[in-house]
């Protein structure tokens, strides 16, 4: 249904939109296969302003009238959003970058760049945001991660697919360039892990997991169905001193540094040999803008890997020691986080990112134990 040109501007009627219009009509007043719910057929021909014929091109114009761009970053206060939202603002300008949630951002967030409100799951409330504020780009980062998505699926369900839906239409109903991140979540056990290409078999199984292969799946099918610029990077474990975990299964790498300063030691709830690929936030905010920034004639793929490094908890309590001598570490296994990092890559082979547009680590191991340790003693003497 989408892509009929029903309507171009107000009050110009296309062909056989009158027809359509009692075909839906008779659809939504007979629901007899419980399979159709009344509001995304609305959307399109009730509410949306421009419908997006089949041979539309999103790459050929800009509805904005301006070249400037614009960013709206939504679920922008978890782990990854306001380190985003700093870092494109030193490229972009300050108010060119609007962070959003819906939780009450604290004091130093809110008055450090523009801040507003943002729902995913209410489209109404998104297309306003987009075109009130001419946004040009957007990073979606609304997400439920692994191990809390387990603990309520309908949530993330909600959020994570349904939410997506919305963010995609918006996007390519105005012309925008959308980021939605993937993750080391989106392969399974059947998946090679070592190293774990592009394309291979995905068979997730956590709700985190599929919502994420959806995700790339739909943005793929968008840019060529619709030319919706698109693109994706798969995350390995992103560790940061400035954001605190997100519920996610790697964040044992985050902790452990908060942990090793303020005690002398960690309680690690993954076996001590579980290998997974990890980056340093500012390796993974530089890899996101290097993407969005790429020619798109140098994008063979819409979804790459990127990796930097790739560690066992004891590799990284190894590297503490020759820190923290006193440091101390123990396990205490938990068996649903387990399951999922044993069904993840261990490695991920970025060779596609690395040829295409040049992605290039600069943060290995010890350079990432010295500079969380440092972030972290500035962050605990600041407390």
């Amino acid at each position: 249904m989408r892509d009929l040109p029903i309507t171009y501007g107000v009050g110009r009627a296309m062909p056989g939109a009158k027809m359509l219009r009692q075909v839906a009509g008779q659809m939504l007043a007979s629901p007899a296969c419980g399979c159709w719910t009344s509001a995304p057929l609305a959307r399109f021909l009730a509410t949306s302003p421009r419908q997006i014929p089949a041979d539309a091109n999103f790459h050929s114009g800009s509805f904005s009238g301006s070249d400037q761009t614009r960013i709206l970053i939504t679920g922008g206060l978890g782990q990854l959003g306001v380190g985003l939202a700093n870092f494109l603002r030193k490229r972009f300008g300050k108010d060119n970058v609007i962070l959003s949630d819906i939780r009450k951002p604290p004091d130093h967030i809110f008055h450090s760049g523009p801040f507003i409100y943002s729902d995913i799951l209410d489209y109404k409330n998104l297309r306003e945001i987009v075109v009130n504020n001419r946004i040009t780009w957007l990073f979606h980062y609304s997400a439920l991660l692994s191990a809390v998505g387990e603990a309520n699926v309908p949530l993330a369900r909600a959020v994570n697919i349904t939410g997506l839906h919305n963010v995609l239409d918006v996007a390519a109903e105005h012309n925008l360039r959308l980021f939605v991140p993937s993750t080391i979540g989106a392969f399974g056990p059947t998946s090679p892990r070592n190293p774990t290409p592009d394309l291979c078999i995905q068979r997730p199984r956590t709700i985190y997991g599929v919502s994420k292969v959806h995700a790339e799946l739909m943005g793929e099918y968008y840019h060529y169905r619709y030319g919706l610029d698109f693109r994706c990077l798969r995350y390995p474990g992103i560790i940061s001193a400035d954001s605190q975990p997100g519920g996610g299964t790697t964040d044992y790498a985050v902790r452990i540094f908060h942990d090793a300063i303020k005690n002398g030691k960690f309680e690690c709830n993954l076996k001590s040999s579980t290998r997974l690929p990890m980056m340093y936030i500012d390796d993974c905010l530089r890899a996101t803008l290097e993407v969005m920034e790429a020619p798109a004639e140098s994008l063979s793929m819409r979804t790459y890997n990127v990796n930097a490094m790739s560690f066992t908890p004891e590799d990284l309590a190894q590297e503490l020691l020759k820190h923290i001598p006193e440091f101390q570490i123990t396990y205490n296994v938990d068996s649903v986080r387990q399951a999922i990092a044993d069904s993840w890559p261990m490695n991920f082979d970025d060779s596609n990112a690395r040829k295409d547009w040049g992605w290039k680590h600069d943060f290995d191991l010890p350079e990432l134990v010295t500079t969380m340790l440092n972030s972290d003693t500035r962050v605990a003497q600041a407390n």
